[in-house]
């Protein structure tokens, strides 16, 4: 089948068909792989989607959704605060679309942790915990880590008419320095809870995974030599396999069987019956092998959403969860690429901003048009803001924003979200929360609520005691 034009120009791969031994090729490990058990059903028969969008690098607060046009030189920054949709709200001059849109969202500006560090921020944000795990290791991931929200939530909706209850793409977070930051993973759950991962932007150490076609980390911003691109997988039936059950079943088992020797390179390897088992189920399944698919998505929208990995990333997460993906984090950022020390506002203003607001304003419209939205809830989020005071790294090097963890904005819409709402508020300085202080507690719970999870809910610990998945209530106001 031909693809769509629009998808060479990233360039965009169409990878052999995969079958049913080589559905690695997703980057996926075989504990990935493992059958969802069922768990703790939803307490609401419809329950809500979320897509998860996840900043790495941490948004600057006060360049974005919490400008402090008042403020003095030392903090405010270059940029104008634009109205709204929503009488009495102003956000950024550069995210003109999501302006249009503030009846769909609401934003909390006083969400606080104690963490300045990026492994640390990571660990809460995506955790859902203010608290580190014992033993925690700023440069790898371990398994005495907690759990992450993709992780509990991945226990917690597991049903056997559920195949993919949480993905998690286009890529893991990985710094440039080739390790794997922390958070991201099942951790004391066992490395069976981890979400799948689908790897469908691929890092080369140049290249920011899902941020466009541009390189800069403590840099001025400069066009990088292209990455490697956005690869959608292809999720078909071997040529000629049998569209019976059983046959099916038995020549996917005859076919994993025959690269016996890369199976038994990987580690942790927990039964390879749930490993086929899924395989089988996700090759069987139409509609969630179409939802990978961009090929046949119209040009139209494939510009609409933005010619780079992260707008195809949120419009595939929003095909996901038409075929009934429960939780879709996307990473905007390996690399840590919101990491605006230097030349902070150049950056944000020409490679940050424009894609983002372009690619979310889209999701937006699309969950509109297809009446997703209500049934969808949306967040975005870092995991820290940047520092009120603007400051410069060495001699001669444009100005920027260091990390801070005291307060950052995050971002919802969707899944019965109050549009033109918001939470809290921070300092004149956008330093410190002011009123109504969220923590990365409350930021978990809204999600987990919008889930439908029970109050009650539970996820255990590998060989040692139940946890509550609530450890704080949802944010007030929001829903």
């Amino acid at each position: 089948m031909a693809m769509n034009s629009s998808l060479h120009q990233l360039p965009l791969s169409r990878r052999s068909v995969i079958q049913a031994g080589s559905v690695g090729l997703l980057g996926l490990s075989l504990p990935q792989l493992s059958l969802l058990e069922a768990k703790t059903p939803p307490a609401k028969k419809k329950a809500k989607s979320v897509i998860y969008i996840f900043l790495s690098g941490g948004l600057s607060q006060i360049d974005s959704f919490d400008m402090k046009p008042e403020g003095s030189t030392k903090y405010r920054g270059p940029f104008k605060p634009i109205k709204t949709k929503t009488d009495g709200i102003q956000i950024c001059e550069h995210l003109p679309l999501l302006a249009q849109q503030s009846n769909h969202w609401a934003i909390c500006r006083s969400l606080t942790h104690p963490f300045n560090e990026h492994s640390q921020g990571h660990m809460v944000m995506l955790s859902g915990r203010s608290d580190l795990p014992p033993g925690f290791n700023l440069n790898k991931p371990k398994p005495t880590d907690w759990p992450s929200i993709t992780s509990i939530a991945k226990e917690q909706l597991a049903t056997q008419q559920s195949l993919l209850p949480v993905v998690a793409l286009p890529e893991k977070i990985i710094h440039r320095t080739g390790r794997t930051i922390p958070g991201q993973f099942g951790g004391v759950m066992g490395a069976h809870s981890d979400p799948w991962f689908l790897e469908v932007s691929r890092f080369d150490g140049n290249s920011y995974g899902a941020f466009p076609e541009y390189n800069f980390h403590h840099q001025k911003g400069k066009l990088a030599r292209p990455q490697k691109g956005f690869q959608a997988p292809q999720l078909e039936l071997p040529q000629g396999l049998s569209r019976n059950r059983f046959k099916r079943r038995l020549e996917v088992l005859n076919s994993i069987k025959n690269q016996q020797e890369h199976l038994r390179k990987q580690k942790s390897v927990a039964g390879y019956e749930r490993y086929y088992q899924l395989a089988v189920d996700l090759l069987s399944d139409q509609k969630t092998r179409e939802a990978f698919d961009l090929s046949k998505v119209p040009e139209e929208k494939l510009k609409r959403y933005g010619k780079n990995s992260f707008g195809w990333s949120l419009l595939m997460a929003r095909q996901l969860v038409e075929a009934g993906v429960r939780l879709v984090q996307v990473n905007l950022g390996n690399n840590e690429t919101w990491d605006t020390h230097v030349n902070a506002f150049h950056n944000l203003k020409n490679f940050l901003f424009p894609p983002t607001d372009q690619a979310v304003s889209a999701l937006l419209e699309d969950l509109v048009q297809s009446d997703l939205l209500e049934d969808t809830l949306v967040v975005m989020a870092g995991e820290f803001g940047r520092t009120p005071r603007i400051f410069s790294i060495g001699k001669g090097n444009p100005p920027g924003r260091d990390h801070w963890g005291p307060v950052q904005t995050v971002w919802f819409a969707g899944g019965g979200v109050r549009g033109g709402t918001v939470i809290g508020s921070s300092d004149k300085d956008g330093g410190l929360p002011k009123d109504d202080p969220q923590k990365p507690e409350n930021f978990a719970s809204t999600i987990y609520e919008a889930l439908g999870i029970p109050r009650s809910a539970h996820w255990n610990q590998v060989g040692g005691r139940p946890h509550p998945v609530y450890r704080a209530e949802p944010i007030p106001g929001l829903l």
